[in-house]
């Protein structure tokens, strides 16, 4: 099947949907092509629809009409956590192969019902863990298998959701609510999950885990504050003031025509009067301390492999900047991989340390560090040739299960949760 082009239907063509899977695609038009489109907001499909060419016909608001029979060779599902399941079911029903969104689900149930599926109907799936693709954690994988430091021992993780990104998302977003989604310890760091069992190179035992949502609640809100800011006399000294996040910033940044996070609140291109408008009346408006989130701002995570590898995860909301900080500990040495600073520190022990540089793909507009764009290759590998994805349903259900197991120990008080289920 060499140089065979694909064709690809997307369901759910928002912030990662179209902006990330399907602009990188645009970019490989002798690898791809879309040719149909699904989703609820009309001026998405309208725009999307228009800029990847794809016809009138070919686009659906109903999910049951775009279901109603197979309109591609893949997939690509990019809609809300909870329709994840459902809709892949469906799409191996119908003989895609699958681009999938991640996290696939909170329920292990589900997982096992979709692996069952894919047996089932003998299809392809790949999981959007795009961080085992950007070039900085593979580099850190690949010294960890070199042996630079010895035998791996434990590996402690730091997962830095930045304050204006939990206000975004998990505060007055689509994630905020644990009943219609899934917990945050498996929307936000699945990837860190992923990376920890890919790391450790094992399956994961047992796992612990505590946190909460301790500061955006209504006792914290500030005196004199409103339940919108744009009605606030604080909107230009709080922090997490929507006008600043949202238009002050948007100004700093050049006024650009589509980008995130302005590109989930309005249709591109983005205006100040749209930003104003959808402020003034729509969620991303709302006073982060008055909100219906429920979902925790912190949460620790514990975790023991088969191998012995101990593996600790920190995620916070409370940070200046965003980026993962990564330490690895052997017996020989330690590696930090710092996402911020784009480099990869290795400290022998007994020898200086030495900086490695990272390439990490962004500017060329390939986010994570060109992880969005190298899972479209190895998707294109996936289809061409039949084999096994780095992220595969397979692979990504084990993290899954250890972000399962830390959501019931943290609701147990942090009990200790041992994993006996496997693939």
């Amino acid at each position: 099947m060499d140089n065979k082009i694909f064709t690809v239907a997307i369901i759910g063509v928002g912030a990662r949907g179209a902006n990330s899977y399907g602009r990188n695609m645009m970019k490989c038009p002798d690898k791809f092509r879309i040719v149909s489109l699904c989703d609820v907001n009309e001026k998405r499909l309208s725009l999307y629809g228009q800029e990847f060419g794809v016809d009138e016909s070919e686009r659906f608001v109903h999910e049951t009409d775009f279901f109603t029979k197979k309109r591609a060779d893949l997939l690509v599902i990019a809609t809300q956590d909870q329709d994840h399941v459902r809709q892949c079911i469906k799409a191996f029903e119908l003989g895609y192969d699958v681009l999938l969104e991640k996290p696939i689900t909170d329920k292990w149930e589900e997982c096992e019902r979709l692996l069952s599926a894919q047996k089932a109907y003998n299809r392809k799936a790949l999981v959007c863990h795009v961080l085992r693709y950007a070039p900085a954690f593979v580099q850190a994988a690949q010294l960890i298998k070199d042996g630079a430091i010895g035998q791996l021992i434990a590996i402690n993780a730091l997962e830095r959701v930045r304050y204006s990104h939990q206000a975004h998302s998990f505060v007055r977003g689509n994630w905020r609510n644990s009943q219609e989604t899934t917990p945050m310890i498996l929307q936000k760091c699945c990837h860190d999950l992923d990376l920890l069992q890919y790391y450790a190179n094992s399956k994961c035992v047992s796992v612990s885990s505590i946190g909460e949502l301790s500061y955006f609640t209504p006792d914290n809100a500030p005196v004199n504050s409103a339940a919108r800011c744009v009605d606030c006399q604080l909107q230009n000294s709080c922090p997490y003031s929507a006008v600043r996040i949202y238009v002050e910033r948007w100004k700093k940044a050049g006024s650009p025509a589509d980008q995130w996070p302005h590109n989930t609140l309005v249709t591109a291109p983005t205006t100040e009067e749209k930003l104003m408008d959808v402020l003034s009346k729509g969620p991303y408006g709302r006073c982060v301390y008055r909100c219906d989130n429920n979902v925790v701002d912190h949460q620790l995570v514990n975790m023991t492999f088969e191998n012995g590898v101990k593996a600790s995860l920190t995620m916070t909301a409370f940070t200046a900047d965003e980026g993962r900080r990564i330490t690895f500990f052997g017996t020989l040495g330690e590696i930090v991989l710092e996402q911020q600073e784009n480099a990869i520190t290795l400290h022998k022990f007994g020898e200086e340390k030495k900086v490695l540089p990272i390439k990490t793909y962004q500017d060329g507009g390939y986010g994570h560090g060109g992880g969005d764009y190298f899972i479209i290759e190895d998707c294109y590998r996936m289809l061409s040739s039949g084999t096994q994805s780095e992220t595969s349903l397979e692979t990504s259900v084990e993290s899954h299960l250890i972000g399962i197991a830390a959501e019931q120990s943290r609701l147990q008080g942090g009990k200790l949760v041992a994993l006996h289920k496997s693939i």
